[in-house]
């Protein structure tokens, strides 16, 4: 079993940053894609950004895309999210999740494992 730890989140007015962090512990079967999702009050869970076991390759939703950056340390066992230029729309809870088929996948049901998540407000 993994256990993904997010942190990170908070209240930031539209126009800044915040860096979300997600550690990840307990024994990984295999290598593994890490994701960020995000969900909105009232609505479902969404892909945000996606990184493989390498670090080589990435994958971004649309509204991610210029904004935000994944990126992972292996050897901390630890997945980051800078996110940048923060929109009122961008307010949700951050999921970080693990995929042990390390597929590099947008979609929720390729990944195993998920954390409990943390709060990202924008305000406007």
């Amino acid at each position: 079993q993994m256990q993904l730890v997010e942190s990170g989140g908070g209240l930031v007015q539209a126009g800044g940053s915040l860096r979300l962090s997600c550690a990840a512990s307990g024994r990984a079967r295999s290598t593994y894609t890490m994701g960020w999702f995000r969900q909105a009050p009232g609505k479902g869970r969404v892909f945000v950004a996606a990184i493989n076991w390498s670090g080589g390759r990435t994958y971004y939703a649309d509204s991610a895309k210029g904004r935000f950056t994944i990126s992972r340390d292996n050897a901390e066992n630890s997945v980051y999210l800078q996110m940048n230029s923060l929109k009122s729309e961008d307010t949700a809870v951050y999921y970080c999740a693990a995929d042990d088929a390390d597929l590099l996948a947008g979609y929720a049901g390729a990944y195993n494992y998920w954390g409990q998540g943390t709060q990202v407000t924008v305000s406007s």
